[in-house]
């Protein structure tokens, strides 16, 4: 990734926050002979070094990771247009954003007890937010049948890149300004963007 010197983010607080936040990423890898990708819900797990996930077993990128190669996982925070009317000085159109990258070998976990304790991991932080929530039963035999259509994906975390595009190369009243005005617009990402512009 193209990161200049302005825009990088180098504290991996904050980039595991990143992916906390917005964990459905895109797991990149090579699949016959070009970039292949799928959408998936990750868990971050800081303390081993591990991204984990899982997908359907009909779908065909699993086989690729099964040999052992390099994968990627992209992690897309806040983002939101940036006017030119917007700055004081003077300026162009652009695009403020925040985004993370995680590269790392990849293996399968396909063993129905590790698979099992996979699905649970992911659904308690999933499900933690929840008035009730619920965790899955694989005592019982339907759930147990389930279990053979998915695959495990467990990423060793080699390297992680943090870009975060928000305005730090322009003067302070910019800035101000930029914030101001995402917080006024109404734009999806706006207000979750003025906030991570604020603490940077």
């Amino acid at each position: 990734m193209y990161i200049p010197e302005a825009f990088a983010e180098t504290r991996t607080d904050r980039l595991i926050a990143l992916i906390e936040q917005f964990s459905f990423g895109t797991l990149v890898s090579n699949h016959d002979g070009r970039p292949y990708a799928n959408h998936l819900p990750f868990m971050v797990d800081a303390e081993a070094g591990l991204l984990l996930a899982h997908m359907a077993r009909a779908n065909p990128q699993w086989r690729s990771l099964a040999d052992g190669q390099q994968a990627l996982a992209i992690f897309q925070g806040p983002h939101a247009y940036v006017s030119p009317a917007w700055h004081r000085s003077s300026g162009v159109p652009t695009w403020n954003y925040a985004v993370v990258h995680v590269y790392g070998m990849a293996r399968l976990i396909e063993e129905p007890d590790q698979l099992a304790a996979l699905v649970q991991r992911l659904t308690a932080v999933h499900e933690a937010g929840q008035a009730e929530p619920r965790l899955v039963d694989f005592a019982e035999d339907r759930m147990k049948s389930l279990l053979s259509k998915i695959v495990g994906i467990e990423i060793d975390i080699a390297e992680i890149q943090g870009k975060f595009k928000l305005s730090q190369n322009r003067p302070a009243e910019d800035r101000a300004e930029v914030i101001r005005q995402l917080r006024a617009g109404g734009s999806c990402g706006g207000a979750s963007l003025a906030e991570l512009m604020e603490a940077t």
